[in-house]
């Protein structure tokens, strides 16, 4: 699958390309790929400087966790529940901690945080896989739910806001909220159709249940507080949490006599050794992304997108939200950048600004994180988890334009 896509990548480029050349005689489209390249290659190391820095400092923190057994007993906590998600983990494995310790800090928007958890937790998973070039069902889950993006409080966005003069940085909170629950669902069911996944089970019922009640609770919390209230509880949560975590870490190694400094070390040095075997698979999809983009590919598909709405009658505010949609699944800066740029364009409390901003809260860079996810443990073979990663990504746009129009419209 894999293979496919990234070739129909720079097949889709070239076609664009030529039509912007023959029929356009726009010229300049191929100098502009060809930097767009090497500007993606460029980019590809920046990218690892930063990964090589954040994977040595938290899996250093990760290796004192584990020592100190706190990993281990998150894994028996959880162990009923991935039972019968991913039957091929066995009961109290590490990555069961480790992916739950993931999904915590994405949903916190912790992203230096949940990326070398979650590298951690797939190289787990990679050594339970009978095919090691081929993703196991275990992976393909664990993936896309990490690719849908479950965000629950993205102070980011709302530091962007406030950048831009709105009047409610905080406004397009619950929005996120209601989009992120629709992308990680879909991605979730898909995975579940895929997989033939017993979701009727009691145990899978209770969690999910659960689960429900308790974001249900703390939506309904967060729509009794004001604005400014809400933006303080989210940076306070969000770094409290952080700090809170890592003192555990190292209280609880303290209390178990465990050498936290020798562990750290030892920990921080897996981190390196996994993120320079990162470097081939970045460079390969950013740069087939950095080709599409800079060919105006992306721009016909929009174009098109605007003409199908004006002759189906539809309100067409939301096309202009869409570049941000579009390019989120291959590239985090290039989305953030679009979405800066929608909000100086047509205002930051505009229609389209307000989408963008929504969008941009609810969908995950689809491609990066398959490039990183599955290139640290050298998986060549996606299976499903495109399609799947897709279908959430499909699903957060779409719940995104939805709720907006509901908010906002």
């Amino acid at each position: 699958m894999l293979n496919k896509l990234w070739l129909s990548f720079f097949l889709a480029a070239a076609a664009a390309a030529f039509y912007r050349w023959l029929a356009i005689g726009d010229a300049e489209v191929f100098r502009a790929m060809i930097a767009s390249l090497f500007d993606m290659a460029r980019v590809s190391v920046e990218v690892m400087v930063l990964l090589f820095g954040t994977l040595t400092l938290w899996l250093g923190f990760l290796r004192i966790a584990e020592a100190a057994g706190l990993v281990e007993r998150l894994a028996r906590l959880l162990g009923p529940l991935f039972a019968r998600l991913m039957p091929e983990v066995p009961r109290n494995h590490p990555a069961i901690g480790l992916i739950t310790l993931n999904f915590a800090a994405n949903g916190l928007g912790l992203d230096n945080a949940a990326t070398p958890i979650g590298l951690r937790a797939m190289r787990e998973l990679q050594s339970l896989n009978p095919k090691p070039d081929t993703a196991s069902n275990a992976q393909i889950l664990f993936l896309v739910l990490n690719a849908s993006s479950l965000t629950l409080l993205p102070v980011s966005l709302f530091m962007f806001r406030a950048q831009q003069g709105a009047a409610d940085p905080t406004l397009v909170f619950l929005p996120i909220l209601l989009a992120t629950c629709a992308s990680t669902l879909a991605g979730f069911l898909a995975v579940a159709f895929c997989q033939r996944l017993k979701l009727t089970d009691p145990v899978v019922l209770a969690w999910l249940g659960g689960a429900a009640l308790a974001l249900g609770g703390f939506m309904a919390l967060l729509a009794s507080m004001t604005a400014a209230a809400i933006a303080t509880l989210s940076s306070l949560l969000g770094n409290l949490t952080l700090f809170c975590i890592l003192l555990l870490f190292l209280l609880a190694g303290a209390w178990k006599k465990v050498p936290v400094y020798e562990a750290f070390v030892e920990g921080a040095k897996e981190g390196f050794d996994i993120a320079k075997n990162l470097l081939p698979y970045l460079v390969a999809m950013l740069c087939a992304v950095g080709m599409l983009r800079a060919s105006g590919a992306l721009d016909f598909l929009l174009d098109g997108i605007r003409w199908l709405a004006a002759q189906a009658g539809w309100d067409a505010r939301f096309v202009d939200a869409l570049p941000t949609a579009l390019v989120k699944p291959f590239s985090g800066s290039a989305a953030r950048a679009l979405m800066l740029e929608t909000m100086t364009h047509f205002g930051v409390d505009s229609f389209p600004a307000l989408l963008a901003t929504v969008v941009q809260g609810s969908t995950e860079t689809t491609f990066y994180v398959l490039a990183v996810y599955f290139g640290a443990v050298g998986i060549l073979r996606a299976r499903h988890a495109v399609a799947c990663a897709l279908v959430a990504d499909a699903a957060g746009v779409l719940a995104a334009i939805g709720v907006c129009y509901w908010f906002f419209g």
